[in-house]
């Protein structure tokens, strides 16, 4: 009888920034913060942390409750958008909006979900970032996909009020991941993986947002 090779593992990408008191949020919003409440100590076994933060802290899942009236909580949410084949689209240096132009060379056979590669080294700062044209994410919803993310703070530029690119979403039904971390990550098809956690009254998760090898 022969031994059968072990299958070598499938290469995995962390996407997901770094989470602690240096992680950037939107001017206003929740910054992060952490305490002990339990600590290891004679009659106590266990550390327990307390913590408080925005659920758009990191790499993060919008709900639709997060720009719409009666819109779904990340409770609430289908997890089957948030996981399975997945392509990295780069648009490195495209400027303040992502543009159909800037991605239209990756369109083949697209998978339902598409990341967006905007920086070479990924900037969580909402001082200055890359968002997507509203026109593009109709042109992608075209395309049948069912998520979108990027590697910055939002898919609206810091300084929108109304929003056109979120309400795109809405329109189509697209869910969307942000500040994700794209930087080893090269142009192709992956397998996503970043649930969000079910918290029933909250308009974002954050999530552990992976890319994994395909077989």
């Amino acid at each position: 009888m022969t031994a059968r090779t072990p299958a070598r593992p499938l290469k995995i990408w962390d996407i997901s920034p770094p989470v602690d008191e240096q992680a950037a949020v939107f001017p206003g919003d929740t910054a992060y913060s952490q305490r002990l409440h339990f600590s290891l100590a004679p009659g106590c076994p266990v550390n327990v942390n307390s913590i408080t933060l925005s659920p758009h802290t990191g790499a993060h899942a919008d709900a639709p409750m997060h720009y719409a009236d009666g819109g779904a909580s990340s409770g609430e949410l289908d997890l089957a958008p948030y996981l399975g084949p997945c392509r990295v689209i780069h648009c490195m240096d495209c400027g303040p909006l992502v543009l159909p132009e800037h991605i239209a060379h990756a369109f083949d056979g697209l998978p339902a979900r598409v990341l967006l590669r905007t920086a070479r080294t990924a900037s969580q700062s909402w001082a200055s970032f890359t968002a997507i044209a509203p026109e593009t994410l109709a042109l992608l919803a075209t395309k049948k996909i069912a998520l979108i993310g990027i590697d910055t703070p939002s898919v609206d530029p810091a300084a929108s009020q109304d929003l056109p690119s979120h309400h795109q979403l809405l329109a189509h039904g697209l869910r969307v991941l942000e500040n994700l971390v794209l930087d080893d990550v090269l142009e192709g098809d992956y397998e996503l993986i970043a649930l969000p956690l079910k918290l029933m009254r909250a308009d974002a998760s954050p999530v552990r947002a992976i890319l994994r090898e395909l077989p």
